[in-house]
């Protein structure tokens, strides 16, 4: 079986991606890691960066959950990283570096401590995500 990582994002862009509205995860660092992902949905409420994913998720026609109903600290779903890029047409690009992701599903929430950068799930944690 071949391990799949997790990349911990800050809701509710985690739950943008998720759902399928975000095709692009914006970061200040390049991957070479191309293949299927964990989202990661962190443990933070930031209410500003909420409020910038809102104003920007109604520009697209995307109504968010309410904050306080998004799930945090946990895996939310998959997706696929096909490719990283430095510029994009997407509105949802505005970082240094596009992860550009593709067949994103959410997933039933299991809680997981993240980490920065790509991560390895827990034993535990992947056989709530993956049961037998």
């Amino acid at each position: 079986m071949i391990a799949i990582p997790a990349l911990s994002i800050r809701q509710p862009w985690a739950w943008l991606i998720v759902n399928g509205h975000k095709p692009v995860e914006n970061r200040d660092w390049p991957t070479k890691f191309r293949g299927p992902l964990w989202i990661h949905a962190g443990k933070t409420k930031d209410r500003e960066q909420y409020g910038a994913a809102q104003d920007l998720a109604r520009y697209m026609g995307v109504k968010l959950p309410p904050i306080n109903e998004l799930d945090y600290g946990g895996i939310v779903g998959k997706s696929y990283l096909q490719d990283c890029v430095t510029s994009s047409p997407s509105h949802w690009f505005f970082g240094e570096f596009g992860f550009m992701l593709r067949d994103s599903k959410p997933l039933p929430f299991v809680p997981c401590r993240g980490m920065l950068g790509f991560f390895n799930v827990p034993p535990d944690v992947l056989a709530a995500i993956e049961p037998k």
